[in-house]
């Protein structure tokens, strides 16, 4: 395995880290082969944001015994309210939430408290600018947290919690698709209409990863396979599929990345994102494919949708 230091903390990462959002719903067993396979094969950062508490007990299960070994970004505004993902700015939930996370998991501190899902000018404001952020704040003075980081999908917002200072990771969106599109574009409209404005490489996201490698904040990449569709002949943007080395690659050469967030629900599937360590240059080249997109991106919208309802 390779480790990158993680900006200006004194904390490295795996360049390929765990995503756990396939795990949800998965059966004890499952998940715990599939954290074990991670430990086993040198990975040592993993973002857990799913609120619900059986995934969180399960892992916590499946963590036992080699918490020290795994870097944990958990979040803050995660929650299920009426049994659904949702995002909450009331401290008081969030604080319910996030102290549900630390016992269900069986540990007493998290290396990244996360401000969760951070895209708007109106989400800065409830986090940055309220007791949010003075909680999070809090926790990593009194050794809860290790570091506070920021999850987002807009690179103009993102730039903006990065200058901020407060932050010293930032869990941001990269892939191939997304540097194509135009800074203004958000999720829902991402989702509503994935045709998009393509315009080619957007500078603001180039922008960010520079201002992030200068400010000393580490990026760990979310959505590096577009939801599996940068792997599908159907729906990728591209004339062809990447290939899963293909998309880690290309996230791993962006300034300032630290490690990719593979969601795998397998022991297979941890053995498929970590086979990117030994692929050769030519292998892990993205340059021909992403140089030949299609004409539109119609049918091609590379979220998952946790989002929606």
């Amino acid at each position: 395995m390779e480790y990158r230091r993680i900006g200006r903390t004194e904390m490295s990462a795996s360049v390929i880290g765990l995503g756990t959002e396939h795990l949800d719903r998965k059966p004890p067993a499952v998940v715990e082969e599939t954290i074990h396979a991670a430990l086993d094969m040198g990975i040592n950062m993993m973002d857990l944001f799913m609120p619900g508490e059986e995934v969180r007990r399960n892992i916590g299960r499946a963590l036992a015994g080699r918490r020290e070994k795994m870097l944990i970004q958990g979040h803050i505004g995660s929650v299920d309210l009426n049994q659904q993902y949702d995002i909450s700015r009331d401290v008081t939930v969030c604080r319910r939430y996030f102290e549900n996370l630390l016992k269900a998991l069986g540990t007493d501190y998290l290396d990244f408290g996360m401000l969760f899902f951070v895209d708007t000018p109106e989400d800065y404001s409830a986090v940055f600018d309220g007791p949010v952020l003075e909680y999070a704040q809090s926790l990593k003075e009194k050794g809860v947290i290790r570091a506070i980081g920021a999850s987002s999908h807009n690179p103009v917002t993102a730039r903006r919690i990065v200058e901020s200072g407060v932050v010293d990771l930032l869990m941001f969106s990269i892939n191939p698709a997304f540097d194509l599109m135009p800074s203004d574009a958000d999720l829902m409209s991402m989702i509503e209409n994935p045709s998009g404005n393509v315009t080619g490489r957007d500078p603001k996201r180039a922008e960010l990863y520079r201002v992030c490698e200068q400010r000393g904040v580490g990026i760990t990449v979310m959505k590096t396979l577009g939801a599996g569709k940068l792997l599908s002949p159907e729906h990728t943007p591209f004339v062809k599929p990447l290939t899963v080395g293909q998309c880690i690659h290309y996230a791993l050469t962006r300034p300032a990345v630290v490690s990719t967030l593979i969601g795998c629900r397998s022991r297979q599937q941890v053995e498929e994102a970590v086979g990117y360590l030994s692929l050769s240059a030519a292998e892990r080249d993205y340059a021909p494919v992403v140089g030949s997109r299609r004409n539109d991106f119609h049918g091609s919208c590379v979220y998952c949708g946790p989002c929606q309802p």
